[in-house]
């Protein structure tokens, strides 16, 4: 599972690609987050899993993310090579902005509250969710 999460980290993050993990990876992946199984990734399921990737990159289990724990999650998914490291990187120039406080480090709440701009775009119809038509649109981007 965690090499799933990984593969599937840069479209949760935002910054990574749609198609960051592929073929029954993502469909295995899609049915883990979609916990209700209406065929759609709202929001609300995004963040939940945004909170246990948030759990995963905690190393010190204090509740926030500093620019060591930050670096070192980009440095796990840039190893695996499972999608463009480069996109994931993007990450890092958005954790400016998931940290609405502005304290240098990004709590659990800030993290998993944060809906990247792509996604958001990519709900077309504004319902809070994506469905797969719309995630289908957002990987060919």
């Amino acid at each position: 599972m965690n090499k799933i999460v990984i593969a599937f980290a840069g479209l949760l993050l935002g910054a990574g690609s749609a198609c960051a993990a592929q073929g029954s990876d993502a469909r295995e992946l899609f049915r883990r987050i979609d916990t209700n199984g209406d065929r759609k990734l709202e929001f609300s399921e995004i963040r939940a899993a945004r909170a246990v990737m948030f759990d995963r990159m905690d190393a010190n289990h204090n509740g926030l993310l500093d620019a060591d724990e930050v670096r070192a999650a980009v440095e796990q998914v840039k190893a695996k090579r499972d999608f463009q490291a480069a996109q994931f990187a993007g990450f890092q120039a958005q954790a400016g902005r998931i940290d609405r406080n502005g304290d240098g480090k990004i709590s659990r709440d800030e993290f998993a509250a944060f809906i990247p701009d792509r996604l958001l775009q990519a709900d077309t119809n504004g319902d809070g969710a994506l469905s797969i038509s719309e995630l289908r649109a957002l990987r060919r981007q």
